[in-house]
């Protein structure tokens, strides 16, 4: 499907991060993304699929989670990487600014 990884910060602009920093962001967009994914799917949920998806959850139940998305909404699949290219712009976007920040954070000037 797709990788979060250091390839990913690199394509994003962002493969100049120190190996904390990019772990901090790897995580960020991970947990961005999989809010993102899960509000557009809850938007498409009725109540009874909601409490039966949120049961998944509740249990840290990934994988019973993951098969009950593929049963009830095949085209998550689509969703999550609609999300996730949506979220790449937005990042690539504000990359200078995360390196700037970065640096300035560092005491780094940028070269």
């Amino acid at each position: 499907m797709f990788k979060l990884d250091e390839n990913l910060l690199k394509e994003l602009g962002l493969g100049t991060l120190p190996a904390a920093e990019k772990n901090k962001m790897l995580g960020h967009i991970y947990e961005t993304l999989e809010m993102r994914v899960g509000m557009k799917l809850a938007e498409q949920m009725s109540n009874e699929q909601l409490d039966e998806f949120e049961a998944f959850i509740d249990k840290n139940d990934e994988a019973g989670a993951l098969k009950w998305l593929e049963t009830n909404f095949p085209n998550y699949k689509q969703v999550v990487a609609d999300e996730l290219e949506s979220l790449k712009a937005e990042i690539k976007q504000a990359a200078p600014q995360i390196i700037a920040a970065s640096q300035a954070d560092h005491g780094q000037t940028a070269t």
